[in-house]
């Protein structure tokens, strides 16, 4: 857990802190959204040592206009002073839909992640947690962004089902699918592998990546997600092994 005693700075809103000037990685910005003083001031310490360029906010209003521009990942809290954290969460996936967002909060109850990740969060985490786990989920996150923004890749078509991955849309025949940012990619993978089966760890490794260090119902809470909005029949459930998507 990231404890108080790194400093004391005001995070009613922060400009970019600059890392040290000894660094290789490629800038990477990142908005921390977070009332908590002390937790916010040890995050931007913490993150800047390891290269990031950081933004801090202590409350939701300002978190829609601060993410334009180059920012690649938000931290978010849940428990913020103005506006609840699943609101932000929504506002900040409509105006930006690819924009990775971690969750980092001490709601801890399985519908609490639920709402989270239907909110349209990427992640979530609950406090207190091992920093170790948030800088590798942060680095995960930042692969596929890179990933994401360096590669411009070709449609997929199964039957009526399109998906352009360059623009992250879907549409099933004339209707445009509304999905949150893993089931698009859990649908892309499904699509690439449409009539193969996925065990539950492939699917963990390439959507959640290997650094995944959660509970795979996150995985059954996407695949229920995908379902009602393609159909029950679309992913068939492949016991003890893991999931395949059938042709329509």
């Amino acid at each position: 857990m990231v404890t108080p005693g790194f400093g004391e700075v005001s995070v009613r809103s922060r400009p970019l802190l600059r890392p040290p000037t000894v660094w290789t990685m490629d800038e990477r910005r990142i908005l921390v959204i977070e009332d908590d003083e002390a937790i916010a001031s040890g995050l931007a310490r913490i993150l800047t040592s390891q290269g990031y360029l950081v933004h801090l906010l202590s409350q939701g209003a300002g978190a829609v206009r601060a993410a334009d521009g180059d920012v690649d990942l938000v931290v978010l809290d849940l428990g913020l002073p103005d506006v609840d954290g699943l609101e932000v969460c929504r506002r900040l996936r409509t105006a930006h839909p690819g924009l990775a967002i971690l969750i980092l909060t001490a709601r801890d109850n399985e519908l609490d992640v639920v709402a989270g990740l239907d909110a349209g969060a990427d992640d979530y985490l609950v406090k207190p947690f091992r920093l170790s786990e948030l800088l590798a989920r942060i680095r995960s996150h930042m692969r596929r962004v890179s990933v994401t923004t360096a590669h411009s890749e070709q449609p997929l078509q199964v039957g009526e089902l399109r998906v352009d991955r360059s623009a992250r849309r879907a549409w099933l025949g004339a209707q445009e699918l509304v999905l949150r940012p893993k089931e698009f990619e859990l649908l892309t993978l499904f699509m690439i592998n449409a009539g193969i089966a996925l065990t539950r760890e492939r699917i963990m490794e390439r959507v959640w990546d290997t650094s995944w260090m959660g509970s795979t119902k996150t995985l059954d809470t996407h695949v229920l997600g995908l379902r009602n909005k393609l159909g029950a029949e679309a992913i068939a459930t492949l016991r003890g092994v893991g999931y395949r998507f059938e042709l329509p």
